[in-house]
């Protein structure tokens, strides 16, 4: 019988479901326990804040010269096959890292091109992902797969910065490796899923087709909204980037702390995530987005002016629990209000844009930080947050009208 005609209310009673989110955990874990090495050793080699943002800026990038083309394959081809080869290319990337570190020939600029590598695949694996969700559970399920897709995620996030803060005790060498193999897990359980909803017809390439997932963006501003306002928060509140320098200089803890404070906002995170599973917001979807941003903005300005590493974790345990809520109704209105013709497309440009949140944001902390000093650089950060959810508010009284998440519907695909 087919996943998608089972009357089961879970999610995790769908196969290809379960396959799914296994494949996001490994993957996710491995991402992140890679960014913790990434992180503490080019600042061991480097000393440089700037360097830490420039690894940001290094993954960004070619999310940017690749969102156009990423869309146009994730709507053509099989999407299991191009999660597989991103996971396989990101393998190599690791191993490469593990081989350079273990030589001793390890560098700042290999450092900087393979985590450009590892940028270009999850530049395809992260639309990817999101498009293949929707055919793997009804669509009355889709708010709760959400929410626990992001549970995923955030359990990732929790297990593998904590996990590579440990492995690099043994080594950067190490972290890298199981890492490595991590990746190569993730893309067995992606092969194993089963597609048994037919896709729709695709429409012929074109001009009109190739910056389509733009044009839709821009006419649901609803949509637009919940998506540019993730990314300016995030970009200006972010300071992952900086944790390293907060880890080894301001609350004097080594690797291990660094994997902490990178696993805390996760758990807070996770914990939401597997609440809005259970208990999808009911109502006021938009305005609790923006509220949550907010209140990911008063976090960032507590946790930056902190000394104390209690604190620091408990405050970036409420900021993780914030912004999941962002991260449950800016998804759910990706999924249920685009076409699956349309899907890949509009899911690169979110892509794009969390990539310009995240990563771009490790970028601007790094900068902000050599110019005026770590500190006021994620204060600065967290009052910028504050201002654009003022401005979005008065700017997008359609996301402000949200209500409910599952009746958000899509416009019918050319």
């Amino acid at each position: 019988m087919s996943d998608l005609s089972s009357t089961t209310s879970s999610v995790f009673g769908h196969r290809s479901f379960r396959q799914y989110w296994l494949a996001r955990v490994a993957s996710v874990i491995a991402y992140q326990m890679q960014g913790v090495a990434v992180g503490w050793q080019m600042y061991e080699l480097t000393g440089s804040a700037l360097d830490l943002g420039l690894v940001g800026l290094a993954q960004f990038l070619p999310s940017v010269a690749l969102v156009l083309v990423v869309g146009q394959i994730a709507d053509r081809y099989d999407r299991r096959l191009i999660l597989r080869w991103c996971q396989r290319t990101e393998a190599a990337a690791a191993a490469t890292l593990a081989v350079l570190s273990v030589t001793g020939a390890i560098t700042e600029l290999a450092l900087f091109a393979m985590v450009a590598v590892l940028g270009a695949a999850r530049a395809f694996e992260m639309p990817t992902q999101q498009t293949l969700l929707p055919a793997l559970v009804p669509t009355s399920l889709l708010a709760r797969a959400v929410a626990a897709n992001a549970s995923a995620g955030q359990t990732a996030i929790v297990l593998g910065p904590a996990l590579g803060g440990l492995l690099y005790f043994a080594g950067p060498a190490t972290v890298y490796g199981v890492c490595a193999a991590m990746f190569l897990t993730a893309s067995i359980l992606v092969g194993r899923i089963r597609m048994e909803r037919i896709p729709a017809r695709r429409e012929p390439p074109s001009m009109a087709s190739l910056f389509a997932g733009i044009a839709y963006v821009r006419r649901h501003r609803a949509l637009l909204g919940a998506i540019s306002l993730d990314m300016f928060a995030v970009l200006l509140g972010g300071a992952a980037a900086l944790f390293p320098i907060y880890a080894r200089d301001m609350l004097l803890v080594g690797p291990w702390g660094l994997g902490l404070l990178r696993s805390a906002p996760a758990i807070g995170a996770l914990a939401t995530a597997f609440w809005l599973a259970h208990r999808p917001l009911q109502s006021r979807a938009g305005r609790t987005m923006l509220v949550a941003v907010a209140f990911f903005g008063v976090a960032t300005i507590v946790f930056g002016l902190s000394r104390s590493f209690a604190l620091s974790l408990g405050v970036l345990v409420l900021l993780g629990a914030a912004d999941m809520f962002s991260v449950v109704v800016r998804q759910s209105l990706v999924q249920l209000g685009t076409p699956d013709v349309m899907r890949g497309r509009v899911s690169a440009v979110n892509s794009m844009f969390i990539g310009a949140s995240n990563q771009l944001g490790e970028f601007e902390s790094g900068v902000t930080a050599a110019w005026f000093g770590t500190v006021p650089a994620v204060v600065l950060g967290g009052v910028g947050t504050l201002l654009v959810v003022a401005v979005w508010w008065r700017l997008f009284p359609e996301l402000v009208a949200v209500d409910r998440l599952e009746s958000v519907a899509a416009e019918p695909g050319p």
